[in-house]
Order: C-alpha cells, then structure tokens, then sequence
C-alpha cells in the first residue's frame, strides 16, 4: 500500500551511506541523457529483481546489499529514499520515469517499518511496503586456523549480531560451546578457543539465523608439508627447520631469514629463503599433492612473521612430480606461480603470532616478475618450491625472520 505523508526535515533518522551493487537497464533507450527531477508524486506498481531473465520475480522484501528494480510511473520525481532509516544511494543514470535501480542499504535498521520512504521534489514523502531482511552470520575466515586451546581467535565475515534476547553463540566442531567470547563487531568476532576443541566447521548463531564457516578448524586435508611428518627431504633445498623461538604453531617449521636489498634485481641469499619439495626425490607418490580440483582449491598455510619484511615477493610454484635436480624454472619467464607481497599497501608486513594465510590456486598465473602468465595446467601439482625472490616491484631493504607450516591444498567452500 502507498501512503503520501508531509517530509519534514530531521524525521528521517540520518545513516553511513554504503556502496553498492546497481544493474545496468536491458535496453539503452531507458537510459536518460540528462537526468532531471521531475515534479508530482511517484507511483511504485510492484518491485522485482534487477535480471530481465526473472523479471516476472516480484518482491515484498529482500536482504540488505541487495539490488531490486522498483517499476511504476514518475519515479524520476524521487530525490532521496530510505529503506526503515537507512538511506540509499540513488545513480540518476539508472532511473527513468517507470525504472528504478537501488541498492538496499547494507546498515542494520534501528527502528524497522517495513516500507520504503520516497521522497519528491516538494519534500512529499510516499511510502511503500517492504521488507528489508537482515541474514544470518556469514563466517568466512579465521585469524589462525590452528589456534591453540585457550588461545584468542578472531572470525571474520558479516552479519555478527548480539541481540540482548537472544546473544551471538559460537559453537566448535563436536557442538563444543565457545564461553568466552571477549568482544563482537559486525563483521568480526573475537573469542578464545574452548578446551579440546578439534577439527571441524565453525557455527555461529544470531537472532538472524545460523551460518557455518567456510573453512574447517585445524583443517588437514590436502597436508602437503607440515615438517614433522611430512618434509622436504630429498630436494635440493629441504629448508631450515625448527620449532622455537618462536614458538611453533604445530611442531617443526620451515623459516626464512637474512637480509633483503630493496631492488629486486639483486642477488640475494638464496638458501635462506627457499626450499624445493620435488615429489620423486622425495619419495611422493606419482601424481598431484593433493586430491581436490585445481581449479576450486587454495592453498593455505600459517605463517609467523617476526621481523619486519618490506621487499621481493614469497613466489609460491608447483612442479611436475618428476621435476629433479634442477631449479631453473624459478626464474624461466614461463612457469606460473603465486606472488605473495603482503608489505605492498603498507610498505612494511608483521605479523602478531601467527596467522593464517589463503591464496586460491587460481592466482597462480604470474611469472617471476608480476608478469601474467596462462594458469597451471592441472596435472602439474606434484612438487612445491617457496622462496622469497624479485616479485615486480621494488621495496625497501629488511631482515625479515618468515616461519612457515602445515601448508595445504583444500578444495574451496
């Protein structure tokens, strides 16, 4: 139903103006060369989404961040619109007169009205009823996926909402409850890992709904090296290991360390900043290192970085299993990789402990020097080297200290 009430400044309660997602009109003759408002009042007809293939899918409600289609008569007569109090962003060059795209804005509603507030050119506010909803947790990464027993984590995502009637819950794998949970954003959550916690999604429960974590706790499939059972042996750099000072995550680590020159074009300490696992010299079977599909799978692994790493890149390879003897292919101009330069934004990387770090196989299509390459052919899966090397891109000089375990392949969730 569609009301007319007088607008009257400071009714409408003010919000953060978010960005958005807007879809493009089917049809070039709907867009406007010059967007002008327009005088009289709006008539919405029905709301539907933005697709022209489901364009006969009306709405009533919709989540938040979604975009919709508001379809009617003189919508270019609206120069402002609120969903409850939120406030959207209006793109003039995708409203006409019987079209409009919006985004819903992405900002939980503090006082929930279910309508759409429209507000015309003479501050004449017409309403219309519909439903903003608000999902449930999305529980995308952690802090470290291999957190100690009654060490802190943080869950990143969205949506994580602590309702005083109903409180956020988290719970482990095996329906172990998390009791200390020490402080809650939207989109992040801050907490101790529970005793005897074990491997296993993560669930997180809101007023809103449930949301299973996209990664698994302690996730081992796909191990390819976690230097207590698995090594590099039989390379031609197996690389330093170690399990102290610092303290290792799980066990032996692999760690780099030495002084970098800023420039990549010169030379460097390469046995301190590299192994080589070749799957035949290492008595791997036959085959890839892992079981999942290349093209929906990420490499994970924790990393602790110690001293400050400001230049050259972590290239990351995979080799064909009966790679042996030779390193050529780590500067050959043709092999793919993945170039991991975490200090590029800030100019300098640290880590406090360690961390968790994901990288999808699909990003392994550069070469040495950030140039992009076709991506790895599967089958090519049988052998890992890592090394800090070049990377495109010129840093400042650093003695970094780089430790690094339970790296692993495991298909994308």
């Amino acid at each position: 139903m569609t009301q007319i009430i007088k607008y009257k400044k400071g009714w409408l309660l003010t919000s953060l103006l978010v960005p958005i997602i807007l879809f493009f009109l089917n049809s070039c003759e709907e867009y406007p060369d010059e967007f002008k408002l327009t005088d009289g009042i709006p008539e919405v007809h029905y709301i539907r989404v933005p697709e022209p293939t489901s364009a006969d899918s009306l709405l009533v409600r919709a989540f938040m961040d979604n975009s919709i289609v508001l379809v009617g008569k003189n919508l270019t007569s609206i120069r402002e619109m609120w969903f409850n109090d939120q406030k959207a962003i209006l793109n003039t060059s995708l409203i006409t007169d019987n079209h409009l795209f919006v985004s819903i804005p992405g900002e939980i509603p503090s006082v929930v009205t279910d309508k759409i507030y429209m507000v015309n050119k003479n501050n004449d506010t017409i309403t219309y009823d519909f439903g903003v909803q608000v999902p449930g947790p999305l529980v995308s990464s952690i802090s470290n996926e291999y957190t100690h027993d009654g060490d802190v984590a943080i869950l990143y995502g969205d949506y994580f909402i602590d309702d005083p009637n109903i409180p956020l819950e988290i719970t482990m794998a095996g329906n172990i409850p998390v009791t200390d949970i020490i402080s809650i954003e939207k989109t992040k959550v801050t907490f101790r890992i529970p005793n005897d916690s074990q491997k296993g999604y993560i669930n997180v429960n809101s007023i809103y709904g449930n949301g299973r974590s996209k990664f698994q706790f302690r996730d081992d499939r796909g191990m390819i090296l976690d230097w207590d059972n698995l090594n590099a042996d039989g390379g031609w750099r197996s690389g330093k290991l170690k399990d102290s000072d610092p303290d290792g995550i799980s066990g032996n680590y692999v760690y780099f360390t030495g002084t970098l020159d800023g420039d990549p074009s010169v030379d460097w300490a390469e046995d301190d900043f590299s192994f080589n696992l070749w799957g035949k010299s290492n008595g791997r079977p036959e085959g890839d290192l892992f079981s999942s599909d290349p093209a929906n799978s990420t490499l994970k692994f924790e990393v602790n970085v110690t001293q400050p790493w400001s230049t050259l890149a972590m290239q990351i390879i995979f080799t064909p299993w009966s790679t042996v003897d030779t390193n050529g292919y780590i500067a050959d101009g043709t092999t793919p990789r993945a170039l991991w330069r975490p200090w590029e934004k800030t100019g300098s990387y640290q880590t406090d402990g360690w961390v968790t770090i994901s990288i999808p196989l699909t990003e392994f299509k550069y070469d040495h020097a950030g140039g992009t390459l076709e991506t790895a052919p599967a089958g090519n899966y049988g052998g890992l080297t890592m090394f800090v090397y070049h990377g495109g891109i010129t840093g400042t000089t650093s003695t970094p200290y780089i430790c690094i375990d339970n790296i692993r392949v495991v298909p994308n969730e």
